[in-house]
């Protein structure tokens, strides 16, 4: 199994989240975060003032599926939230060496 650590602009995640429903993903966790890479932040203007975000908002998805979907689930998140531009985020890819299903005791794949 692998957990997939994605962070996307907040505008592409209810694309996503249709994209990666179509495909089969059923669970993940979401969290709104913010941040900085490449892009730096941004200067913005506020009555006639210059002043720079360091910190931009983002949103963390996290995702963990069978190896064998690993590919295609990072082909449908790459597609789906690109736009080109910097900023549009990044995917983390950790191996995960067992679940374990509280409700049922399932464990492995059949946890996910």
């Amino acid at each position: 199994m692998k957990k997939l650590e994605c962070v996307i602009r907040p505008a592409k995640f209810e694309e996503l989240k249709e994209a990666l429903g179509k495909f089969g993903v059923k669970g993940m966790t979401v969290t709104n975060v913010i941040g900085c890479g490449l892009q730096q932040g941004k200067t913005e203007v506020y009555r006639g003032n210059s002043y720079t975000v360091n910190l931009l908002p983002k949103v963390k998805i996290e995702i963990v599926i069978p190896d064998d979907s690993v590919e295609k689930v990072i082909e449908i998140i790459v597609e789906t939230a690109r736009t080109g531009d910097i900023g549009d985020g990044k995917i983390f890819v950790y191996d995960i060496l067992n679940a374990v299903r509280i409700r049922t005791g399932e464990s492995g794949d059949s946890a996910v």
